[in-house]
């Protein structure tokens, strides 16, 4: 029986890749659109998108030292049947600046040695293209900007062609960033900052370069030193050069069920895997034209899991992810405050969305600045294009994946003020569930509320108390749960749609309306507003695409009203088409 390609789960050389026979995605047709759309580019895309394992190929398919290999390497991929005339002519210079680290104090001094060591192996591999010691004489020079200086000079006294790419190219500066604040990376990448005068060493030396990052502002830092770069991130025509397409992850899918490595059903574990993985959207001229895209890494992740053991991860959430978190966490509290910060938080957990417009480019010292803040979140992946608004874009939260972590970090504010015992909610979650006791779970939710006053100054008012429920109900192994879902024209305030491929077992799904009034509201305001809510209820209960989306479950409608910080009335309303 054939081998079958292995997952090649967190795997970035794509020589091992192709040597082990593991499966990959072809993305070798972008490869030409690249090279017509300038010599010198950047992109910018979320973590665990495939960056590294795409400029890995790049660097494959460039250099003439792998000119040798080129059939063995990208036999059967799109680039193989057309390749370019610049296939396999450069001397590739690899930078991947994600292993630069350290203390701000020692940091000029690893990044020198990174990129002397980098130069040097450049130097080895390479020298039979210029004279006997050449890489001797590299190694002889004291200093990384010493020795690219002489690859330079001798490039072009032999005629050499060269490539510089660079992975992550903004990461050890935004880990200063983070760390060490914004007066420390201003220093680090203006004046005589060493990262600046490195790029500003690029200018001129490189036949071609190609750079890719997480985040706009070292670009934007460097620019008046190194200003010939294109920003492609936007571009529509690269929408889907990173990332899994649905059709790609189908064909994935196919091919572990022809190989006999899966047996489930393909439309199940597609649509197990969308609501966690899927819907990302990297240009707003895409919106109407390209397919969502899948975070690729989640994809193998879950794909790995299945193949090894015969069912989807325990955790829908590779736990790797946490690390992209404590990320989010750290540009939040960036002043010391995060107040305003913490506000777009609650704001984007609450609706799901938020409104405004992406800036391409920015500098260190406007980071602080609130308009930068929605951009940075759509760049860390956190938010993407969902769609427009007039002159502005509708930036939504793309998966349960990203929302569970913005309900993480509300929690985690909350717990920060005041204890509060989630783990209690583990069984009234399992009885709402199985046995359509909803009662429990919400007038525990309703208990944590009202008893934790601690908690109360931080959510004050209807919008805030929505956000507070969000993250007790997101905590719900059973459900999907989203706010602000449309059904039968209108907007539901909960919608607990049964996660029936994980929890077959689940018998009742729900939809909440939540309400509420201040605490001087009279009895009158309270009974006009209640019949308002079970209006409403009742006309979201009754649209057709929410028996699609409940299956077989029995659909409960509950109404829940609050005064100031006390339940008020929680009712479950009736609808006679309910099974």
């Amino acid at each position: 029986m054939e081998q079958y390609k292995g997952i090649p789960y967190g795997i970035s050389s794509f020589k091992q890749l192709r040597r082990e026979r593991l499966y990959f995605v072809d993305k070798s047709q972008y490869i030409q659109k690249l090279e017509k759309s300038g010599h010198f580019l950047f992109l910018i895309r979320p973590r665990r998108f495939g960056k590294s394992i795409f400029l890995n190929m790049l660097r494959a398919y460039y250099d003439l030292n792998d000119a040798s290999h080129f059939d063995t390497l990208f036999d059967g991929l799109w680039i193989k049947e057309h390749p370019t005339p610049e296939k396999s002519v450069y001397q590739v210079i690899y930078f991947d600046f994600s292993r630069v680290g350290g203390k701000i104090d020692e940091l000029s001094k690893n990044f020198n040695e990174y990129c002397g060591m980098m130069l040097e192996s450049f130097a080895d591999r390479y020298e039979s293209y210029y004279y006997e010691g050449f890489a001797r004489d590299v190694k002889a020079k004291e200093t990384a900007r010493y020795k690219l200086n002489y690859i330079d000079e001798k490039a072009k006294e032999y005629g050499c062609k060269l490539y510089l790419i660079i992975d992550e190219y903004d990461n050890f500066t935004n880990g200063v960033l983070n760390e060490d604040g914004e007066k420390v990376y201003h220093a680090l990448t203006h004046a005589t900052g060493f990262y600046r005068e490195t790029f500003k060493q690029y200018k001129g030396m490189f036949d071609r370069i190609l750079m890719l990052g997480v985040s706009p502002v070292t670009m934007d830092d460097l620019t008046s030193g190194y200003n010939i770069a294109t920003n492609i991130t936007m571009r529509p025509e690269f929408n889907m050069m990173l990332g899994f397409s649905e059709t790609d992850v189908r064909e994935m899918i196919r091919y572990y069920q022809r190989m006999g490595k899966i047996t489930r059903d393909e439309d199940g574990i597609v649509a197990e895997m969308k609501p966690w993985y899927d819907n990302y959207c990297f240009a707003k001229d895409s919106l109407d034209t390209d397919p969502k895209m899948f975070n690729c890494d989640m994809v193998l992740y879950f794909l790995n899991n299945l193949i090894l053991s015969g069912h989807s991860p325990e955790q829908m959430i590779d736990p790797n992810t946490r690390t992209d978190y404590g990320k989010m966490k750290k540009l939040i509290r960036l002043d010391g405050t995060g107040s305003y910060r913490t506000s777009i938080i609650n704001e984007i957990a609450e609706k799901g969305y938020t409104i405004g417009n992406i800036e391409e480019s920015f500098p260190a010292e406007h980071l602080t600045q609130p308009e930068k803040f929605k951009s940075l979140l759509f760049y860390y992946g956190m938010l993407t294009i969902s769609g427009r608004m007039g002159a502005v874009l509708k930036l939504g939260i793309p998966n349960n994946n990203v929302r569970r972590q913005y309900y993480d970090y509300l929690l985690e504010e909350y717990r920060n003020i005041h204890p509060l015992p989630t783990y209690e909610l583990d069984i009234p979650y399992y009885e709402a569930a199985v046995n359509g006791n909803w009662q429990v779970m919400l007038n525990q939710m309703m208990k944590m509320y009202s008893e934790n006053t601690s908690v109360r100054s931080l959510i004050e008012g209807e919008r805030n108390v929505q956000g507070f429920m969000n993250a007790l109900l997101n905590l719900n192994p059973y459900y999907l749960t989203a706010p602000e879902v449309e059904l039968n024209h209108g907007y539901c305030d909960f919608f607990l749609m049964p996660d029936l491929t994980r929890y077959p077992m689940i018998e009742h799904s729900y939809i909440l309306e939540l309400k509420y009034l201040k605490a001087d509201a009279t009895e009158s305001d309270a009974e006009e507003q209640w019949t308002e809510a079970v209006s409403q209820i009742r006309h979201y209960g009754e649209g057709p695409k929410v028996r699609q989306m409940i299956q077989h479950t029995r659909l409960h409608l509950i109404v829940v009203q609050i005064r100031g910080y006390q339940l008020n009335r929680m009712e479950e309303i009736e609808l006679w088409h309910t099974k």
